[in-house]
């Protein structure tokens, strides 16, 4: 392994941290305008588009003409033009329009090129809402678990739904028999914050960091990367950040062998991996959900099929290999931790 890759975990958490706290200096920006072509030729006038949204709009206009002509906009109090454009030449107008329909036409010889047919519209419509950003501070709390490979309690709840599988069912059924979602568990210690930012899928975004000592004495660390915005297996249609669900078990949605539950957020990232200092992967695959509690307080069985009526506070930290990577080296080749007190809160904006 290179000096590069055995950089201590904790020195790329300070950096991580330093970047998130410091962030980038804010920059003043001209806004956003539109973009609108124009051509003037004997005798029309081409928009390169007919309906745009309200706010600022550049016309770039163009004489494809053989003699001099120029543009004008008018309408909701508007009536400005360019200078006169000799043929071939080009002129810029930049204006902020209000919702509504402006008149956009030649002006010269006293508008006669406009009554002559060098006249269209353009239509300017209400500008969209901008999306609102959803987020989520989640912290761990509470006694820490890893569950360890074993057979799921629930085979009787699962076989009917593992019916309504094709070629996942296999897998599914392996899982039940000697799965992630056991009785098997071991008392450990570790802590796990993150934030997760529901911008619409493409654009969801995750920071985090997990530190815990397994039952074999190893000690892992995690740096959360990014969210995983496709599909993942068993997880149709999950990508990117979800607040608010109401899944697994009995639902149809998402993997059966979990117990039906609520989720205050839920999703797939990819992320950075330390085993006792040194780097495991840049690419594990990491699924977190904050949930409804399923495991009761003493030995942390799981103690209901349908818990989706519990309260919300139970975190869910799985860590899988990458596509094509080894297994880990750890009981059955996974890392499932879960904190069984945990909070979360809305960040301030």
């Amino acid at each position: 392994m290179s000096s590069m890759h055995a950089i201590s975990f904790r020195n790329v958490a300070r950096l991580v941290f330093a970047a998130l706290a410091l962030g980038t200096p804010a920059r003043r920006t001209a806004p956003d305008s539109a973009a609108v072509s124009a051509r003037l030729s004997e005798w029309k006038v081409e928009l390169s588009r007919g309906t745009i949204t309200a706010g600022s709009v550049t016309f770039t206009v163009t004489n494809e003409g053989s003699i001099p002509h120029a543009l004008e906009v008018e309408g909701e109090g508007i009536e400005q033009e360019t200078p006169l454009i000799e043929p071939g030449a080009s002129a810029t107008l930049t204006l902020t329009l209000k919702p509504g329909t402006y008149e956009v036409y030649c002006p010269v010889g006293n508008d006669s090129h406009k009554k002559l047919g060098m006249e269209t519209h353009l239509k300017v419509a209400m500008s969209a809402p901008t999306p609102k950003v959803q987020a989520i501070r989640v912290t761990g709390g509470g006694s820490v678990i890893q569950i360890l490979p074993g057979p799921f309690p629930f085979p009787d709840s699962a076989a009917p739904i593992l019916q309504q599988f094709g070629d996942e069912r296999e897998g599914l059924e392996s899982q039940v028999k000697n799965g992630p979602y056991s009785n098997n568990v071991t008392r450990i210690a570790g802590t796990f914050t993150f934030g997760a930012w529901d911008k619409g899928a493409v654009r969801d975004s995750v920071d985090g960091v997990a530190e815990f000592a397994t039952q074999d004495g190893a000690r892992w660390n995690l740096v959360l990367d990014r969210v995983q915005t496709k599909d993942v297996p068993h997880h149709p249609r999950f990508g990117g950040v979800i607040l608010g669900l109401y899944y697994h078990g009995n639902t149809a949605v998402h993997t059966p062998l979990v117990p039906t539950i609520n989720s205050a957020v839920a999703l797939w990232a990819f992320g950075h991996l330390y085993k006792n200092g040194a780097l495991v992967t840049d690419n594990a695959m990491v699924h977190v959900m904050l949930l409804s509690r399923t495991r009761r307080d003493g030995d942390f069985a799981l103690a209901c099929w349908d818990c989706s009526k519990n309260k919300v506070d139970e975190l869910q930290l799985q860590i899988l290999p990458g596509p094509g990577e080894p297994k880990f080296d750890a009981p059955g080749g996974f890392l499932f931790v879960n904190w069984e007190k945990s909070s979360s809160r809305k960040p301030a904006s």
